[in-house]
Protein backbone atom coordinates (compact mmCIF):
# COMPACT_ATOMS: atom_id res chain seq x y z
CA UNK A 1 0.00 0.00 0.00
CA UNK A 2 2.59 2.94 0.95
CA UNK A 3 4.33 1.93 -2.14
CA UNK A 4 0.94 2.36 -4.18
CA UNK A 5 0.44 5.59 -2.87
CA UNK A 6 4.37 6.47 -3.30
CA UNK A 7 3.62 6.00 -7.27
CA UNK A 8 0.80 7.94 -7.34
CA UNK A 9 2.75 10.88 -5.69
CA UNK A 10 5.31 10.22 -8.10
CA UNK A 11 2.94 10.08 -11.21
CA UNK A 12 1.34 13.45 -10.05
CA UNK A 13 4.12 15.58 -9.56
CA UNK A 14 5.59 14.10 -12.56
CA UNK A 15 2.56 15.55 -14.47
CA UNK A 16 2.48 18.26 -12.91
CA UNK A 17 6.02 19.48 -13.93
CA UNK A 18 5.18 18.11 -17.22
CA UNK A 19 1.99 20.23 -17.30
CA UNK A 20 3.69 23.60 -15.61
CA UNK A 21 6.92 23.42 -18.70
CA UNK A 22 3.88 23.25 -21.25
CA UNK A 23 2.26 26.04 -20.21
CA UNK A 24 5.54 28.05 -19.79
CA UNK A 25 6.33 26.27 -23.32
CA UNK A 26 3.28 26.99 -24.82
CA UNK A 27 2.83 31.24 -23.50
CA UNK A 28 6.90 31.29 -24.90
CA UNK A 29 5.58 30.10 -28.56
CA UNK A 30 2.47 32.40 -28.68
CA UNK A 31 4.44 35.09 -28.52
CA UNK A 32 6.65 34.11 -30.94
CA UNK A 33 9.99 33.33 -29.21
CA UNK A 34 12.47 31.23 -30.98
CA UNK A 35 12.69 27.80 -30.09
CA UNK A 36 10.06 28.92 -27.34
CA UNK A 37 8.62 25.72 -25.92
CA UNK A 38 12.08 24.55 -25.15
CA UNK A 39 12.77 27.77 -23.33
CA UNK A 40 9.85 28.74 -22.34
CA UNK A 41 8.86 25.21 -20.17
CA UNK A 42 12.49 25.35 -18.32
CA UNK A 43 11.87 29.10 -17.19
CA UNK A 44 8.61 27.75 -15.76
CA UNK A 45 9.40 24.99 -14.57
CA UNK A 46 12.58 26.38 -12.26
CA UNK A 47 10.50 29.24 -11.07
CA UNK A 48 8.07 26.62 -9.89
CA UNK A 49 10.81 24.63 -7.76
CA UNK A 50 12.36 27.91 -6.78
CA UNK A 51 8.62 28.74 -5.40
CA UNK A 52 8.63 25.25 -3.36
CA UNK A 53 6.65 23.70 -6.02
CA UNK A 54 7.76 19.68 -5.97
CA UNK A 55 8.98 18.92 -9.35
CA UNK A 56 10.02 15.97 -10.37
CA UNK A 57 11.11 13.50 -13.49
CA UNK A 58 11.27 9.55 -12.77
CA UNK A 59 14.90 8.40 -14.38
CA UNK A 60 13.17 6.51 -16.72
CA UNK A 61 11.22 9.47 -17.96
CA UNK A 62 14.54 11.37 -18.49
CA UNK A 63 16.38 8.81 -19.78
CA UNK A 64 13.67 8.40 -22.40
CA UNK A 65 13.64 12.04 -22.87
CA UNK A 66 17.76 11.86 -23.53
CA UNK A 67 16.95 8.80 -26.31
CA UNK A 68 14.29 11.31 -28.20
CA UNK A 69 16.74 14.48 -28.20
CA UNK A 70 19.33 12.25 -29.55
CA UNK A 71 17.12 10.88 -32.14
CA UNK A 72 15.66 14.49 -33.40
CA UNK A 73 19.19 15.14 -33.52
CA UNK A 74 19.87 12.74 -35.79
CA UNK A 75 16.88 12.83 -37.70
CA UNK A 76 17.94 16.16 -38.51
CA UNK A 77 21.73 15.98 -39.70
CA UNK A 78 22.53 17.86 -42.76
CA UNK A 79 23.55 15.84 -46.09
CA UNK A 80 26.58 18.18 -46.49
CA UNK A 81 28.02 17.45 -42.80
CA UNK A 82 30.97 15.53 -43.73
CA UNK A 83 31.83 17.84 -46.82
CA UNK A 84 31.72 20.38 -44.07
CA UNK A 85 34.13 18.54 -41.17
CA UNK A 86 37.02 19.91 -43.24
CA UNK A 87 36.07 23.54 -41.60
CA UNK A 88 35.81 22.29 -38.29
CA UNK A 89 39.63 21.99 -36.91
CA UNK A 90 39.31 25.75 -37.00
CA UNK A 91 36.66 26.19 -35.16
CA UNK A 92 37.57 23.36 -32.65
CA UNK A 93 40.31 25.14 -31.90
CA UNK A 94 38.39 28.00 -31.18
CA UNK A 95 36.08 25.71 -28.55
CA UNK A 96 39.67 25.13 -27.12
CA UNK A 97 40.54 28.85 -26.45
CA UNK A 98 37.51 29.28 -25.26
CA UNK A 99 37.78 26.49 -22.88
CA UNK A 100 40.69 27.91 -21.27
CA UNK A 101 39.53 31.63 -21.41
CA UNK A 102 36.37 30.79 -19.21
CA UNK A 103 37.89 28.88 -16.84
CA UNK A 104 40.78 30.80 -16.30
CA UNK A 105 38.85 34.12 -16.21
CA UNK A 106 35.74 33.09 -14.51
CA UNK A 107 37.47 30.91 -11.65
CA UNK A 108 39.12 34.36 -11.22
CA UNK A 109 36.34 36.56 -10.80
CA UNK A 110 34.29 34.35 -8.47
CA UNK A 111 37.09 34.04 -6.25
CA UNK A 112 38.28 37.88 -6.36
CA UNK A 113 35.41 39.50 -6.34
CA UNK A 114 32.79 36.93 -5.16
CA UNK A 115 34.44 35.25 -2.58
CA UNK A 116 34.42 31.75 -2.61
CA UNK A 117 37.41 29.76 -1.96
CA UNK A 118 39.54 28.24 -5.04
CA UNK A 119 37.43 24.59 -4.77
CA UNK A 120 34.20 26.29 -5.23
CA UNK A 121 35.06 29.26 -7.63
CA UNK A 122 37.07 26.88 -10.24
CA UNK A 123 34.40 23.80 -10.03
CA UNK A 124 31.85 26.36 -10.64
CA UNK A 125 33.33 27.82 -14.04
CA UNK A 126 33.60 24.58 -15.68
CA UNK A 127 31.25 24.81 -18.64
CA UNK A 128 29.62 21.53 -18.63
CA UNK A 129 30.46 17.93 -17.23
CA UNK A 130 28.22 18.68 -14.06
CA UNK A 131 27.81 15.43 -12.89
CA UNK A 132 31.68 14.49 -13.07
CA UNK A 133 31.99 18.40 -11.50
CA UNK A 134 29.74 17.08 -8.48
CA UNK A 135 31.12 14.16 -7.41
CA UNK A 136 34.74 16.21 -7.41
CA UNK A 137 32.49 18.67 -5.12
CA UNK A 138 31.17 15.85 -2.99
CA UNK A 139 34.63 14.07 -2.22
CA UNK A 140 34.85 17.13 -0.54
CA UNK A 141 36.80 20.27 -2.90
CA UNK A 142 34.17 22.92 -2.48
CA UNK A 143 31.07 24.16 -1.23
CA UNK A 144 28.81 21.53 -3.28
CA UNK A 145 25.51 23.47 -2.80
CA UNK A 146 27.04 26.63 -4.44
CA UNK A 147 28.80 24.90 -7.04
CA UNK A 148 25.35 23.28 -8.17
CA UNK A 149 22.94 26.66 -8.04
CA UNK A 150 25.78 28.70 -10.19
CA UNK A 151 26.21 25.87 -12.78
CA UNK A 152 22.50 25.24 -13.01
CA UNK A 153 22.05 29.01 -13.65
CA UNK A 154 24.21 28.50 -16.14
CA UNK A 155 22.50 25.99 -18.07
CA UNK A 156 19.54 27.70 -17.80
CA UNK A 157 20.37 31.49 -18.46
CA UNK A 158 22.06 29.88 -21.50
CA UNK A 159 19.08 28.10 -22.82
CA UNK A 160 17.19 30.89 -22.38
CA UNK A 161 19.68 33.31 -23.98
CA UNK A 162 20.91 31.43 -27.14
CA UNK A 163 17.30 31.84 -28.88
CA UNK A 164 16.95 35.52 -27.34
CA UNK A 165 20.36 36.65 -29.41
CA UNK A 166 18.71 35.02 -32.09
CA UNK A 167 16.47 38.14 -32.08
CA UNK A 168 19.94 40.30 -32.06
CA UNK A 169 22.76 38.54 -33.06
CA UNK A 170 23.56 37.98 -37.20
CA UNK A 171 22.44 34.12 -35.37
CA UNK A 172 21.15 33.45 -39.16
CA UNK A 173 17.30 33.43 -40.34
CA UNK A 174 16.30 30.63 -38.75
CA UNK A 175 13.15 30.24 -40.45
CA UNK A 176 14.62 29.45 -43.91
CA UNK A 177 16.72 26.91 -42.74
CA UNK A 178 14.23 24.54 -41.07
CA UNK A 179 14.38 21.35 -43.15
CA UNK A 180 10.94 20.58 -44.83
CA UNK A 181 11.38 16.85 -45.05
CA UNK A 182 7.90 15.00 -44.55
CA UNK A 183 8.13 13.81 -40.87
CA UNK A 184 8.96 9.87 -40.27
CA UNK A 185 5.90 7.44 -40.73
CA UNK A 186 5.21 5.27 -37.38
CA UNK A 187 6.88 2.21 -39.02
CA UNK A 188 9.98 3.55 -39.70
CA UNK A 189 9.99 5.90 -36.64
CA UNK A 190 9.65 2.83 -33.92
CA UNK A 191 12.70 0.84 -35.20
CA UNK A 192 14.87 3.38 -35.39
CA UNK A 193 13.75 4.49 -31.98
CA UNK A 194 14.03 1.17 -30.33
CA UNK A 195 17.74 0.75 -31.61
CA UNK A 196 18.46 4.64 -30.43
CA UNK A 197 17.50 3.21 -26.61
CA UNK A 198 19.38 0.29 -27.41
CA UNK A 199 22.75 2.45 -28.04
CA UNK A 200 21.94 5.09 -25.27
CA UNK A 201 21.39 2.26 -23.26
CA UNK A 202 25.20 0.92 -23.97
CA UNK A 203 26.95 3.64 -24.36
CA UNK A 204 25.69 4.50 -20.42
CA UNK A 205 26.52 1.19 -18.97
CA UNK A 206 30.10 1.83 -20.86
CA UNK A 207 29.95 4.93 -18.36
CA UNK A 208 29.95 7.26 -20.98
CA UNK A 209 28.75 11.32 -20.81
CA UNK A 210 25.71 12.08 -21.83
CA UNK A 211 25.40 8.58 -22.74
CA UNK A 212 21.49 8.25 -24.04
CA UNK A 213 21.86 11.19 -25.65
CA UNK A 214 25.08 10.30 -27.75
CA UNK A 215 24.17 6.50 -28.39
CA UNK A 216 20.51 8.06 -29.60
CA UNK A 217 21.89 10.60 -31.63
CA UNK A 218 25.66 7.90 -33.21
CA UNK A 219 22.29 5.25 -34.38
CA UNK A 220 19.85 8.03 -35.51
CA UNK A 221 23.07 9.90 -37.67
CA UNK A 222 24.30 6.51 -38.61
CA UNK A 223 21.23 5.02 -40.06
CA UNK A 224 20.18 8.23 -41.52
CA UNK A 225 23.80 8.17 -43.54
CA UNK A 226 23.05 4.75 -44.48
CA UNK A 227 19.92 5.56 -46.41
CA UNK A 228 17.70 3.43 -43.28
CA UNK A 229 15.00 6.26 -43.05
CA UNK A 230 14.37 10.04 -44.66
CA UNK A 231 12.16 12.40 -43.06
CA UNK A 232 12.43 14.44 -40.07
CA UNK A 233 10.49 13.74 -36.43
CA UNK A 234 7.24 14.43 -36.48
CA UNK A 235 6.13 17.96 -35.01
CA UNK A 236 4.08 17.17 -32.05
CA UNK A 237 7.17 14.55 -31.07
CA UNK A 238 9.15 17.44 -31.36
CA UNK A 239 7.15 19.79 -29.40
CA UNK A 240 6.69 17.03 -27.02
CA UNK A 241 10.33 16.17 -26.60
CA UNK A 242 11.14 20.47 -26.03
CA UNK A 243 8.43 20.64 -23.09
CA UNK A 244 10.69 17.38 -21.83
CA UNK A 245 13.91 19.07 -22.12
CA UNK A 246 12.65 22.15 -20.76
CA UNK A 247 11.27 20.26 -17.48
CA UNK A 248 14.44 18.62 -17.25
CA UNK A 249 16.29 21.71 -16.84
CA UNK A 250 13.83 23.57 -14.52
CA UNK A 251 13.50 20.06 -12.59
CA UNK A 252 17.42 21.16 -11.32
CA UNK A 253 16.21 23.36 -9.42
CA UNK A 254 14.37 21.02 -7.08
CA UNK A 255 15.69 21.36 -3.47
CA UNK A 256 16.99 24.07 -3.54
CA UNK A 257 15.58 27.18 -1.45
CA UNK A 258 15.20 30.75 -2.40
CA UNK A 259 17.67 31.94 0.00
CA UNK A 260 20.31 29.58 -1.32
CA UNK A 261 19.51 30.36 -4.96
CA UNK A 262 19.95 34.65 -4.30
CA UNK A 263 22.98 34.13 -1.79
CA UNK A 264 25.08 31.45 -5.12
CA UNK A 265 22.93 34.17 -8.08
CA UNK A 266 25.30 36.96 -8.06
CA UNK A 267 28.10 34.87 -8.69
CA UNK A 268 26.22 32.72 -10.87
CA UNK A 269 24.63 35.32 -13.17
CA UNK A 270 28.62 36.87 -13.42
CA UNK A 271 30.07 33.73 -14.49
CA UNK A 272 27.17 33.00 -17.21
CA UNK A 273 27.97 36.86 -18.20
CA UNK A 274 31.64 36.39 -18.35
CA UNK A 275 30.50 32.38 -20.36
CA UNK A 276 28.72 34.51 -22.93
CA UNK A 277 30.67 36.95 -23.51
CA UNK A 278 33.77 34.97 -24.10
CA UNK A 279 31.93 32.33 -26.17
CA UNK A 280 30.36 35.15 -28.42
CA UNK A 281 33.62 37.35 -28.86
CA UNK A 282 35.64 33.79 -29.77
CA UNK A 283 32.67 32.94 -32.53
CA UNK A 284 32.60 36.52 -34.04
CA UNK A 285 36.31 36.01 -34.21
CA UNK A 286 36.15 32.66 -35.85
CA UNK A 287 32.93 33.33 -38.19
CA UNK A 288 34.93 35.14 -40.96
CA UNK A 289 37.07 31.83 -41.20
CA UNK A 290 34.27 29.35 -42.08
CA UNK A 291 31.55 29.07 -44.12
CA UNK A 292 29.23 28.81 -41.51
CA UNK A 293 26.32 30.52 -40.11
CA UNK A 294 27.15 32.33 -37.31
CA UNK A 295 24.33 31.19 -35.45
CA UNK A 296 25.22 27.83 -35.74
CA UNK A 297 29.10 27.98 -34.48
CA UNK A 298 27.40 30.23 -31.55
CA UNK A 299 25.67 26.76 -31.01
CA UNK A 300 28.44 24.60 -31.01
CA UNK A 301 30.22 26.46 -29.14
CA UNK A 302 27.86 27.76 -26.39
CA UNK A 303 28.71 26.26 -22.69
CA UNK A 304 25.12 24.92 -22.30
CA UNK A 305 24.19 20.94 -21.96
CA UNK A 306 24.39 19.06 -25.32
CA UNK A 307 20.58 17.94 -25.13
CA UNK A 308 19.70 21.49 -24.21
CA UNK A 309 21.64 22.97 -27.19
CA UNK A 310 21.07 20.28 -29.58
CA UNK A 311 17.50 20.72 -28.92
CA UNK A 312 17.90 24.42 -30.00
CA UNK A 313 20.05 23.53 -32.96
CA UNK A 314 16.97 21.40 -33.91
CA UNK A 315 14.70 24.27 -33.24
CA UNK A 316 16.78 26.92 -34.99
CA UNK A 317 17.28 24.59 -37.75
CA UNK A 318 20.82 24.70 -38.03
CA UNK A 319 23.55 21.55 -38.65
CA UNK A 320 23.21 19.22 -35.33
CA UNK A 321 25.73 17.31 -36.29
CA UNK A 322 28.36 19.89 -36.11
CA UNK A 323 26.88 20.96 -32.71
CA UNK A 324 27.32 17.59 -31.47
CA UNK A 325 30.50 17.31 -32.24
CA UNK A 326 31.55 20.27 -30.59
CA UNK A 327 29.98 19.52 -27.36
CA UNK A 328 31.17 15.73 -27.42
CA UNK A 329 34.74 17.75 -28.13
CA UNK A 330 34.19 19.99 -24.45
CA UNK A 331 32.86 17.26 -22.86
CA UNK A 332 36.26 15.41 -23.52
CA UNK A 333 38.39 18.47 -23.19
CA UNK A 334 37.00 18.74 -20.02
CA UNK A 335 37.73 14.80 -18.80
CA UNK A 336 40.76 15.80 -18.22
CA UNK A 337 40.81 19.34 -17.43
CA UNK A 338 38.92 18.86 -14.56
CA UNK A 339 41.11 16.81 -12.64
CA UNK A 340 44.34 18.79 -13.61
CA UNK A 341 42.84 21.96 -12.68
CA UNK A 342 41.28 21.10 -9.81
CA UNK A 343 44.52 19.34 -8.19
CA UNK A 344 45.80 22.64 -9.33
CA UNK A 345 43.39 25.14 -6.99
CA UNK A 346 42.50 22.21 -4.05
CA UNK A 347 43.10 23.69 -0.81
CA UNK A 348 45.76 22.17 1.04
CA UNK A 349 44.77 21.46 4.63
CA UNK A 350 46.37 23.30 7.14
CA UNK A 351 50.14 21.88 8.36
Amino acid sequence: MPHSASSVVIARRTLLTIAISAAGGGIAAAVGLPAGWLMGGALAVAIAALSGVRVMLPNWLRDATFVATGLSMGASVARDSVAMMIQWPVTLAGLVLELVLIISITGYVLRKFFGLDRGTAYLSSFPGHLSFVMSIAAAGVGDSRQIVIIQVIRILLLTICVPIGALFLPIGHFEGLVSTAPPMEVMTLLPVAIGCAIAGFILTKLRAPAGYVLGAMAFSIAAKLAGWFEGQIPPLLLTITFIMVGAMIGVRFNGITRQEFWRAAKGGLAGTAITVAISTTVVLAITPLVAMPFGQIWLGLSPGGLEGMGALGIALGFDTAFIAAHHVSRLLLLTFAIPFVTTLVREKPPT
